[in-house]
């Protein structure tokens, strides 16, 4: 029986994946990296310097991965206001919302998931959000799943995770929480991107 429920934000709850592309095109394009939009989907929930890092690497190029990452978000935060959510998975936070206790998992940091919760209205809703900065190992471990069901005091097998990535699948699973795909939920009008 569900006891908690735990959301990926980003392409989850919020349609913030296609401002995350244009931002990271502007950024790859700065600074010379190949990244196609269909590898920056298949690694969503992956930290932005973390992506620099592993795109440097891939490309034997030499970069300051945290600024560069951290450059990225600043680009995506001027794009921030055209947000919208994901109807179908901010329905079902609703629909909980006081029946059973609820946390959102992001590969994102802090202040800015914290700031797209709120643009949405939605902050509220949730007990507890745990951010990138906040575990050590990020998706596909499932540190941040099992962070987010300690921190609202339910057990990871009594929880249910919301994701819309292959790898954040995965670390759903490595949880042992029932896993979600957003994917399928999303009625095909309202896809962009995916």
């Amino acid at each position: 029986m569900i006891q908690g429920i735990v959301f990926d934000c980003d392409g989850t709850l919020a349609d913030t994946m296609p401002i995350h592309w244009r931002a990271w095109e502007w950024t790859a394009r700065k600074y010379d990296l190949r990244f196609t939009e269909e590898r920056f989907y298949a690694l969503g929930g992956v930290p932005a310097p973390d992506i620099v890092a592993l795109l440097a690497k891939e490309q034997g190029l030499k970069l300051d991965a945290v600024a560069i990452g951290h450059e990225k978000e600043e680009e995506y935060l001027r794009r921030l206001q055209t947000v919208e959510p994901i109807p179908e998975v901010v329905n079902v936070a609703w629909e909980h919302r006081g029946r059973i206790p609820m946390a959102v998992a992001s590969g994102g940091t802090l202040p800015i998931i914290d700031m797209v919760l709120r643009r949405l209205g939605i902050r509220e809703l949730f007990q507890a959000v745990v951010t990138s900065e906040q575990v050590t190992r990020q998706k596909p471990a499932p540190d941040i799943y099992l962070e987010a069901a300690r921190r609202i005091g339910i057990s990871p097998q009594h929880c249910r995770g919301y994701e819309d990535t292959d790898l954040g699948i995965e670390a759903v699973r490595a949880a042992g929480m029932e896993a979600i795909d957003v994917r399928n939920l999303r009625k095909p009008a309202s896809s962009t991107s995916l």
